[in-house]
């Protein structure tokens, strides 16, 4: 045998990765493979035609690179706009936009959103918050996700965007639609999803709206020489609409599925308030709503000394990226409610986890221009909601095994059995 020819290629041995198939991560070993994929071949090429990249650097360094790896032919693993032959999304999005243009349509809103912006809302959201605690019964298996994780998100962006007149639980199948579409053809969500477009171009055009509220700001706020139009408005309330709601509800659902597991951690944090921040941060590195996304290379590029050539599509694994043993340590596989608390794993019955590198945060959020516009909104509700949740009922059980949604996208429970109290 020729020398060199018997060394096995990196990954050899690895099972065949398809994350364009939906439900490729709810496979029992999803996690048990992407340790293997940082260890073994950390940009590796699927056998659906992308290359992941499971390591905390590669996804770091793409998503900060917006010129060599653009969002513009599509970011969504089985997104429309990757297929030549298809008609796209047919509604704007900035998730698909590149510089210049993303900055300055993500201008329109950002300060809308930031930490000091969003603040004020907290009285609000703790409103919604006990109000939907107030309607679940607490001595009897109720589903987590239809009662609270779901709801609470979808009240708090609907009124944001002044959305009134239509029924939450229908908001919600709208939607799941929009999440679930590009993963399918079902003629039933094509419908939901035309729904939800006729709906909101109606209320972009005929919907009162006070000056400083976020649909008059829309309406007006200039991009350019311009303002937007009534389809970019459509899109812009899409894209809050559905991002505010599917990414917080899975944040909340596998909080609280994660908690449930391990009643040493709730009784800890029950116990110390003070600490819900910080196990909001490990809730949000931990379930990672939002699996992974993807931008295409424009040119040939090499990552971690793998050469990548123009046109690949770049899957960036952030779940994979957020237990990256080389950036949150050997405990990076546990999850630890104080692991970025002043008191680290002095606090957790689980122990040894300490805090993050503070140079180093998770990557739930992406990173980058394209780093989630409405972060400081998701984390002000799971704060808020898991201080009441542990106040009320720090003694919640699971009460039944949870299903999960079968997606490309998120990786979040459709439903979570709990008995709150009793």
């Amino acid at each position: 045998m020729t020398a060199g020819t018997d060394r096995p290629s990196p990954g050899a041995g690895l099972p065949e990765l398809r994350p364009g198939t939906p439900g490729f991560f709810l496979r029992p070993d999803y996690h048990q493979l992407l340790a293997r994929l940082r260890a073994e071949a950390p940009v590796h090429p699927t056998a659906d035609g992308m290359v992941a990249l499971s390591r905390y650097e590669e996804v770091k360094e793409v998503s900060r690179d917006p010129v060599r790896f653009v969002s513009g032919r599509g970011v969504l693993i089985n997104d429309p706009l990757r297929d030549p032959e298809g008609s796209g999304l047919g509604a704007f999005s900035l998730l698909h936009l590149d510089p210049p243009l993303h900055g300055a349509y993500r201008s329109v809103v950002n300060r809308e959103f930031t930490p000091r912006a969003v603040g004020p809302l907290g009285e609000r959201v703790r409103a919604v918050v006990r109000e939907a605690l107030d309607r679940v019964p607490a001595d009897e298996p109720v589903d987590l996700v239809e009662e609270l994780a779901a709801p609470i998100p979808i009240a708090v962006i609907a009124e944001l965007l002044g959305v009134t007149g239509v029924d939450r639980v229908q908001l919600r199948r709208w939607s799941d639609a929009v999440i679930e579409s590009p993963d399918g053809t079902d003629p039933e969500q094509a419908g939901q999803l035309a729904e939800l477009v006729a709906f909101l171009m109606d209320h972009v055009g005929s919907a009162a709206a006070d000056e400083g509220d976020l649909l008059h700001l829309l309406r007006t706020a200039p991009v350019g020489d311009r303002v937007l139009d009534p389809a970019e408005i459509m899109g812009f309330c899409m894209t809050l609409l559905v991002a505010g709601n599917e990414t917080t509800r899975t944040l909340l659902s596998g909080g609280a599925e994660a908690l449930a597991t391990r009643p040493e951690q709730v009784e800890a944090l029950a116990a110390d308030p003070s600490a819900v921040p910080a196990a909001v941060e490990e809730i949000l590195r931990w379930v990672t709503p939002i699996q992974a996304f993807g931008r295409t290379a424009v040119e040939d590029v090499e990552l971690a000394g793998v050469a990548v050539p123009e046109g690949s599509f770049v899957v960036m694994l952030y779940a994979s990226a957020n237990r990256d043993e080389a950036v949150f340590g050997p405990t990076a596989g546990e999850f630890d409610a104080f692991r970025g608390s002043p008191v680290g794993a002095a606090g957790s019955a689980g122990g040894g986890a300490g805090p993050a590198s503070p140079g180093a945060p998770h990557l739930a959020f992406g990173f980058g221009e394209h780093v989630c516009l409405g972060s400081s909104l998701a984390r002000l509700e799971a704060r808020i909601f898991f201080e009441e949740l542990l106040a009320r009922y720090p003694g919640y059980r699971l009460a039944g095994e949870p299903v999960y949604t079968s997606s490309t996208v998120v990786n979040g429970a459709r439903s979570l059995p709990v008995v709150l109290g009793g």
